[in-house]
């Protein structure tokens, strides 16, 4: 059986920043950042035909700096927020701000081209700044995270040594600084990572510095657990099972990832070694929480079974199997092979790695799944490449039979 070719695009500039748009459903689209220091960098918003295995682009100026991160509003399409570094006073600081798409009917044609830039730059339009994130106060920021599944009025900015939370109020274009609380301990530590726990009502999240992971209840901002030398060396990503409360994955420059129970975070309860150099990013498939995708410096992209840790250790979902038989109607010319397929393999999936993604030829600093198709995801190279791949078929259907 085969998979389809991956889609690759290619942007003109460095780039470290992707992300799915979290409020959309329906269409498979992502963003990207890029990174340059000589030109007006770049949001690309990239939205994947799936009929013509090609992608549609629409592109934004980003005029304030390299981007090093992008977060969605899980409550609107159009707003996001980005998190950029810029050369103030000598000094390398690093900001977040909130911004707003353009309308559709906003073409922003009469904007004029910009001489010497790239094509990208000359058809760009430019974002609409809605708010800022930060507090000199505090800090550079380090990344954004919005409250999952809400209505994308409550926020955290993690600066290196505190954790902001704000109150946006988008049509007034302000955020309020509703709760602070500094990192304290030895050393002056700094946040390097962060992520908001989707269970208990939304109210903790997850952030590492240095090799330690903390939680943090964002009601009372104290803090509710820590893994202390979770990984040998810096832990650079974290993520929460969506389906299974006290699960979080992490990741760090050990080359390794790990899965804790919170409950009883003494020691991870399944370590993988997959990477050959540092691990970027971790991310949970947000339906079948036992595919996990990470992405390295190795230039490598892994899928991988967790299923004895997952919420389906079996490997099956009961209530799905009538959507195969939809999918058969659509894609009559696969029906022989996976009537063969579901006559050969009957056990469940083996846990360990499912695939590796070596599209990459740099660093591959982020990978996202799809919020719109569970099956798809995109990853991001430090050259500029974003790739397009998909889960395998033979791996899809032994987890929908």
């Amino acid at each position: 059986m085969e998979d389809d070719a991956p889609v690759i695009y290619g942007l003109e500039f460095q780039s470290r920043a992707l992300t799915s748009l979290a409020a959309e459903s329906d269409t498979i689209e992502f963003l990207v950042g890029t990174q340059s220091l000589k030109s007006d960098n770049q949001v690309h918003l990239l939205q994947f035909d799936e009929d013509n295995n090609s992608l549609n682009k629409k592109v934004f100026r980003h005029r304030e700096g390299e981007i090093w991160q992008l977060t969605t509003s899980p409550g609107d399409r159009q707003i996001f927020a980005s998190t950029y570094s810029k050369i103030v006073d000598n000094k390398t600081q690093f900001y977040a701000t909130v911004w707003k798409l353009p309308e559709a009917e906003d073409d922003s044609a009469n904007e004029p081209e910009i001489q010497g830039e790239d094509e990208h730059s000359t058809q760009a339009k430019t974002l609409e700044p809605l708010c800022q994130l930060e507090d000199r106060g505090f800090g550079s920021v380090v990344s954004v995270l919005w409250e999952p599944q809400s209505d994308g009025s409550r926020v955290i900015s993690l600066t290196e040594t505190h954790i902001l939370l704000w109150d946006l109020n988008v049509s007034d274009t302000e955020a309020k600084l509703a709760n602070s609380v500094a990192l304290e301990a030895k050393g002056h530590p700094k946040f390097t990572a962060g992520r908001w726990n989707p269970h208990h009502n939304n109210t903790q999240i997850a952030t590492a510095n240095d090799t330690m992971i903390r939680g943090w209840d964002v009601r009372s901002m104290k803090e509710a657990y820590k893994i202390e030398n979770a990984h040998n060396q810096l832990v650079r990503d974290l993520d929460f099972n969506p389906n299974k409360q006290y699960y979080l994955a992490s990741c760090g420059d050990d080359c390794k990832v790990k899965f804790w129970d919170i409950r009883n975070p003494s020691a991870a309860v399944l370590s993988l070694s997959d990477h050959s150099h540092w691990v970027w990013s971790v991310r949970y498939n947000q339906f079948h929480d036992q595919l996990v995708l990470t992405s390295s410096s190795d230039s490598r992209v892994i899928l991988t079974n967790t299923s004895s840790i997952s919420s389906e250790p079996c490997g099956q979902l009961d209530d799905e199997k009538d959507s195969i038989d939809g999918e058969r109607e659509e894609n009559s010319d696969d029906e022989d092979e996976l009537d063969d397929l579901n006559d050969r393999n009957k056990e469940p999936l083996k846990e360990g790695v499912l695939a590796t993604y070596e599209e990459h030829e740099d660093s591959v600093y982020a990978g996202e799944w799809s919020t719109a198709d569970p099956w798809l995801f995109a990853s991001l190279s430090y050259d500029g490449r974003m790739v397009i791949n998909r889960v395998p078929r033979a791996v899809k259907y032994k987890i929908l039979l």
